[in-house]
């Protein structure tokens, strides 16, 4: 198997062990907030990043991976606006309407790609932003409702989104630039969103419910699954940073509303959640979207993969080219008087 291959199915690996865990953790949470009324999502959240960096704490110690250090203040950083990003959500939609929640989290793609495409220089063919105008057009006929606006949640929303990009776009970045796996990042990150969130949790979660988390009763079947949420959450988290790393944050975003759409079309058909044709006919919408998406993004890697191998091969023809392997071995000839005698050169030509 070629190394093409190879991370094709790697990148393929992860994305379906994103889908799976992520619907799983929406399963479980569901009933944990819905059923058991425990509606302390920040402060769950923290406890999610918790359990996972013990489980990769304990990863590290059997050699399942190795430790690579890299610049702390980016690590820091990166960590701390991951998880004021993650407060960020939970507030605005603690202090928005379900509907403009749902559309702060659709403008998180035409964001992402502003701003990998005003500050990384990155290119988007009209191909792949026709499928994603698609897609965010499927899923906001599906979800968004009604839009009530406030002043306060909007500012909070526009932030959300920002931090989101950002701390996406960053963990992209930091793999590529410093040459550190998907786990080795979320290893050495994820103390500082723990810290971040298990700080800020119950303060947020108290503003947003008028209840204490300390004082909420844990029952068995609480505890229960709580624990289930924490498990889930490693594999969460892990195919978050693996899914960017091989991939982009676009793609990431894209592959969180093919979730939503698996999550509705869930509830749709085991759980009787109400539904009508509109929400139906958003998530068909969507499912186009996203085919094309991943049809263009296939067919556009498959032009780079062509066009670098055709790169290759000139750059092979030319070291194997007489005339040029005599001008490296000679760049020019000196005369008796000192003066380089003029030699053909190819880029003067």
């Amino acid at each position: 198997m070629g190394e093409g291959e190879r991370f094709q199915l790697g990148t393929v690996g992860a994305l379906s062990l994103s889908v799976v865990s992520s619907v799983s953790i929406v399963i479980c949470n569901k009933a944990l907030m819905s059923s058991l009324h425990f509606i302390f999502a920040t402060t769950l959240t923290s406890w999610h990043l918790l359990v996972t960096f013990c489980s990769l704490h304990l990863a590290l110690k059997m050699r399942f991976f190795e430790h690579k250090a890299f610049e702390q203040k980016a690590v820091v950083g990166f960590g701390i606006l991951n998880g004021i990003s993650i407060g960020l959500l939970n507030l605005s939609l603690g202090f928005n309407s379900v509907g403009f929640y749902q559309m702060t989290k659709l403008a998180i793609i035409p964001c992402t790609v502003l701003l990998e495409t005003l500050f990384l220089g990155k290119k988007f063919s009209k191909r792949i932003q026709f499928s994603l105008s698609i897609l965010l057009m499927g899923v906001g006929i599906a979800t968004v409702t009604d839009l009530q606006l406030n002043a306060l949640g909007s500012f909070l929303s526009l932030l959300a989104v920002i931090t989101t990009c950002v701390a996406q776009i960053m963990t992209n970045t930091i793999q590529k630039k410093y040459k550190v796996s998907s786990t080795q990042l979320l290893y050495q990150s994820c103390p500082y969103q723990a810290a971040t969130l298990l700080i800020s949790g119950p303060y947020l979660d108290k503003l947003l419910t008028d209840q204490n988390v300390f004082g909420f009763k844990y029952t068995t079947q609480v505890t229960v699954f709580i624990v289930l949420s924490c498990l889930i959450s490693i594999s969460v988290n892990f195919s978050t940073f693996l899914v960017i790393g091989k991939t982009s944050p676009v793609t990431y975003q894209v592959l969180g509303h093919l979730k939503t759409c698996l999550v509705l079309a869930f509830g749709y058909t085991l759980l009787q959640d109400p539904f009508s044709w509109r929400n139906i006919m958003g998530i068909l919408l969507a499912m186009v979207g996203m085919i094309l998406y991943s049809y263009y993004c296939t067919l556009e890697n498959q032009q780079k993969a062509v066009e670098a191998a055709a790169q290759a091969s000139q750059a092979r023809e030319g070291e194997s080219d007489p005339f040029i392997s005599m001008e490296k071995g000679s760049d020019a000839v000196i005369d008796p008087v000192g003066h380089k005698s003029p030699v053909w050169n190819k880029d003067k030509d």
